[in-house]
């Protein structure tokens, strides 16, 4: 299956499909992932004009080195086919296939992202898939989904969906979201993949949404999806590692360099093994740490 590789994704912010300005200035704000929605957000009479839209935004605007993902319209629409073959043409990075519910369907998407890859000769594997986990029964079958092609870079948790398939709401304590959060979480680590968590819709109540992101965080989850560009710093804060463990990562990662120069295959740090998992966990930490702006070209701690 796919690795998470190098890339963090802590942030993916939800650009309507239709909207010509947030599309314009969605790479200032400094999310690591984009993705347009040519779904939900967008009106049955306005489904092939925002698909054009997303598609010149992609081909002339320059959105740095965030990751762009587009959601396209359901399996089961008309609009799917052109949506699909038209991102892949403007080289979309991940297309985010909305409503997953099983290995299938992640099937018929890769089946028709490669002939599209074929037909505009752009090298077969280049564009990326998601799930968008959106029923009970995509949350059942969650693993299959997970590990259903090499291209899948993550699984995502679409709460609004979820909760109504469950014939019930959101509540501020997240407990009808648990089973699913966890269920996402271990499938996508068990299938080397990114898991998203989901929207949080009120903007403006900044301590729920940091009790949230604090939440998921904690859970293991590799980022959250925004809806507003006020939400991306509030992510970042949360991720952000603290002093003491950049300082114990970055003697860890000192003594890996330090068995290294000396041709040994063990490494030791205070009288203590260094193993896989350890220097894993201090690699992920210097990254977040790198992206926080805490650290200086060397690796070494400066503060905010």
């Amino acid at each position: 299956m796919a690795e998470n590789g190098e890339r963090l994704r802590r942030t993916m912010m939800f650009v309507p499909g239709n909207n010509p300005g947030m599309i314009k200035d969605a790479g200032i704000y400094g999310a690591d992932s984009i993705m347009f929605d040519l779904e939900d957000s967008v009106s049955l009479a306005e489904k092939d004009s925002a698909r054009n839209l997303v598609y010149e935004a992609l081909k002339s605007i320059d959105y740095g080195d965030a990751e762009l993902v587009v959601r396209t319209n359901g399996l089961d629409t008309d609009f799917f086919e052109a949506d699909v073959k038209m991102m892949v043409k403007a080289g979309i990075d991940v297309i985010r296939i909305p409503k997953t519910e099983s290995a299938a369907m992640v099937e018929e998407m890769e089946s028709l992202v490669a002939d599209a890859e074929k037909e505009f000769g752009i090298p077969v594997g280049t564009t990326h898939l998601m799930a968008a986990i959106e029923s009970a029964e995509g949350v059942m079958n969650v693993l299959e989904i997970a590990k259903a092609s090499d291209r899948m870079i993550g699984i995502a948790l679409s709460a609004e969906d979820y909760t109504t398939d469950l014939k019930t709401h959101r509540y501020p304590n997240g407990l009808e979201l648990r089973f699913a959060r966890n269920m996402i979480l271990n499938a996508a680590r068990a299938a080397g993949i990114a898991a998203f968590d989901t929207v949080y819709t009120d903007v403006d109540n900044v301590k729920g949404f940091l009790a949230e992101t604090e939440y998921i965080h904690e859970l293991g989850y590799d980022g959250k999806s925004v809806i507003n560009p006020r939400q991306i710093p509030l992510v970042n804060q949360v991720y952000a590692p603290s002093e003491d463990e950049i300082k114990n990562a970055e003697n860890v990662l000192a003594a890996i360099e330090k068995a290294r120069k000396a041709g040994s295959g063990v490494i030791s740090m205070n009288g203590q093994m260094v193993d896989r998992p350890v220097a894993l966990r201090a690699e992920r930490v210097m990254k977040l740490a790198k992206a926080s702006g805490l650290i200086d070209k060397e690796g070494h701690y400066i503060g905010k």
